[in-house]
């Protein structure tokens, strides 16, 4: 039951990575909208350290793009012990 959960937990990261995402073509990167706000305090823990080691490519921000792959990866990984 706890794998279930972790799964969830990780898909729910995916779409709030997204949805950052999308807002940030939007919305100025300097908002102080409380949705913002929120998005950045869950998501920055992943994203900022991906973005520390993945440059900037072309003017586009990839540590959404390679975040949501590791999440994926992690996903297949619990799956799989699930089932062991």
């Amino acid at each position: 039951m706890g794998w279930l959960f972790l799964s969830y937990l990780l898909r729910l990261l995916e779409w709030l990575i997204i949805i950052r995402a999308l807002l940030s073509w939007f919305v100025s990167p300097h908002s102080r909208h409380p949705l913002v706000v929120l998005l950045e305090r869950i998501t920055d823990p992943i994203l900022r350290p991906i973005s520390q080691v993945v440059p900037v490519l072309g003017g586009f921000d990839l540590s959404p793009l390679i975040a949501i792959l590791l999440l994926e990866f992690l996903q297949r990984l619990i799956g799989q012990m699930a089932f062991m």
